[in-house]
């Protein structure tokens, strides 16, 4: 891979130094509530149960396939065993689809587990719809991959590690016109019932026409489209030098290779929904040249990294971790450490377990939203609203192996930070 090209966000550096917890610290610091339904009553005995809800089938289900793995390495990263007491954590992964309908059977139904917090959805539009169902019961939930505008402001128990698009879009567009400096029109696609590609296309219009690139054409597709060939060549007939895809990476991997089928041999660009190495099966040798803005990077030297990428490699055969993983990866340890800290606060003698269940969460909330976080997207920390700041972002271009199946994000070289 190249050298990072590392982007400082808009606000001021982070204090250096959270301390990363070791996996035996969380399980001995945390002393386990049970899983006791829906009484609220202290006195359990089980390990604390996270709930996850993520999109395991449905257009959407790549970015959930990601997202598992990151859960899943984040689990046995944090968990442990207290001198045979069992697990101080307990995850159950559920699958809440690619629809809205599918994400509330699933909240409500980890929601009915008396889960003390909440991972997912994986889509925005599912958030918009699901959020507002665990507020109102009062707990905690990280968004993986929620990047549309107003996902914190859903309410005081809504938070993402997610960055939003209005961060991370625009660093794509400035990227594409270091590479073509002779780009003079562009043309943008966006699927119309998905609130993350209707979103994120805005601030793209948004950074085209900063540029002085008004878009020559504004595409509106869906996320169930796999033919796009009448919209594309309507689009090419205004000779676009650019265009800019938001999508996920069914429809927009599908959009890609079409694209190319059918002649555009100017610069791509894709948005966070495309940002997973599965698109590599859908646009095959056409996703070449893609350029993806990125909120992690393997390359980032910071122990808790390369212990997160060491043990995504050696659960995929040699794989390189990809966005959606880190950032799964990142909620569930949120979530972990502040429930060690928790219980490090406590007066001596006094355990989690002893809390009734809405004031554990309650607790957990108020610390989760003041802490700081080493995690594999780098230091992390809240607004009171639960939006993430994170300081570091990069752009990646697709590069292609000679199979056409396989490929890898190769970060672009280092530009000085704007």
């Amino acid at each position: 891979m190249g050298q990072a090209s590392i982007i400082q966000a808009p606000h001021r550096s982070l204090r250096a130094g959270s301390l990363l917890l070791s996996a035996s610290l969380l399980a001995s610091s945390i002393v386990a509530c049970g899983n006791s339904g829906r009484d609220d009553k202290a006195g359990g005995t089980g390990p604390l149960p996270i709930g996850a809800a993520i999109a395991l089938t449905g257009n959407a289900s790549v970015i959930g396939q990601d997202q598992r793995i990151g859960l899943e390495l984040a689990r046995d990263h944090f968990q442990g065993n207290v001198q045979g007491k069992g697990r101080a954590l307990d995850l159950t992964i559920q699958d809440g689809g690619s629809d809205e309908g599918t994400a509330t059977n699933a909240f409500r139904s980890l929601i009915g587990a008396n889960v003390v917090a909440l991972i997912g959805p994986s889509l925005s539009q599912q958030a918009f719809a699901v959020d507002p169902i665990a507020d109102r019961a009062g707990i905690p939930v990280i968004g993986p991959s929620n990047t549309a505008t107003g996902i914190p402001e859903i309410g005081p128990f809504v938070a993402r590690v997610s960055a939003p698009v209005a961060q991370v879009a625009p660093l794509s567009i400035a990227a594409a016109l270091r590479l073509n400096p002779k780009i003079r029109s562009a043309a943008v696609f966006y699927a119309q019932d998905d609130a993350y590609s209707t979103s994120e296309s805005q601030i793209f219009q948004q950074a085209l026409i900063a540029r002085n690139l008004k878009p020559v054409a504004v595409i509106r597709t869906s996320v169930s489209d796999t033919d796009f060939q009448s919209q594309i060549t309507e689009t090419l007939r205004r000779n676009p030098d650019l265009i800019v895809i938001s999508g996920l990476p069914s429809d927009g991997g599908n959009l890609v290779r079409q694209l190319r089928e059918l002649g555009f041999k100017g610069t791509l660009v894709a948005g966070n929904g495309m940002n997973s190495p599965n698109i590599y099966s859908i646009c095959q040798r056409f996703c070449d040249g893609l350029l993806i803005a990125q909120a992690y990077s393997p390359e980032s030297n910071t122990p808790i990294n390369r212990a997160f990428v060491a043990a995504y490699t050696k659960a995929r055969g040699g794989a390189v971790p990809p966005q959606f993983s880190a950032q799964a990866f990142t909620a569930y340890q949120v979530i972990a450490e502040t429930l060690s800290r928790l219980q490090v606060s406590l007066p001596a003698g006094a355990t989690l377990a002893a809390l009734p269940r809405a004031e554990l969460r309650r607790r957990l909330n108020t610390a989760l939203l003041k802490g700081r976080f080493q995690t594999p997207l780098g230091e992390i920390r809240f607004t009171p609203e639960g939006e993430v700041i994170q300081n570091q972002f990069y752009v990646a271009q697709v590069r292609m192996n000679p199979d056409g199946r396989s490929g890898r994000f190769q970060l672009l070289p280092t530009v000085p930070t704007p």
